[in-house]
């Protein structure tokens, strides 16, 4: 946060332990519930603002599961040794992080920016991708 101009109060301290301790996606209600036990006087709309700022300033990823609840997670960067892409089940919501990725999958996205950046004309800083499907339990 700071790297970023921004102070580091209390409840912004509070909201990035609760995003750090557990290493879950976790909705904003769930950081609430683990922020308040260290900052008593944070409010729920306060970790909304804060996990909105966190994320616009890429300390935080936030995506959907299709549960219409946002999840949000520590950012690491798309070159960053911890970098993934989720595996959500539609049924259980069960998400699975995918980051043992093989050469072939890491060349086919390579290409897959450099493609993009090339037709449309972007900088692509970053990517995220969600595989949506059953789990194998539900499966079952």
């Amino acid at each position: 946060m700071r790297g970023h101009g921004r102070r580091m109060t209390p409840a912004r301290h509070a909201v990035l332990d609760a995003l750090g301790e557990r290493g879950e996606h976790l909705t904003a209600e769930e950081v609430f519930r683990s922020a308040s036990r260290r900052c008593p006087d944070i409010g729920l709309a306060t970790v909304y603002r804060t996990l909105e700022l966190m994320t616009r300033l890429g300390v935080a990823s936030k995506f959907d599961t299709g549960d219409e609840k946002a999840r949000y997670e520590l950012a690491e960067g798309p070159k960053a040794k911890g970098h993934h892409h989720h595996l959500v089940c539609t049924s259980c919501r069960r998400i699975v992080d995918y980051k043992d990725f093989i050469k072939e999958e890491t060349e086919l996205l390579r290409k897959t920016e450099e493609g993009l950046a090339k037709k449309y004309g972007f900088r692509i800083d970053s990517h995220l991708i969600q595989f949506h499907g059953l789990c194998p339990d539900c499966r079952k």
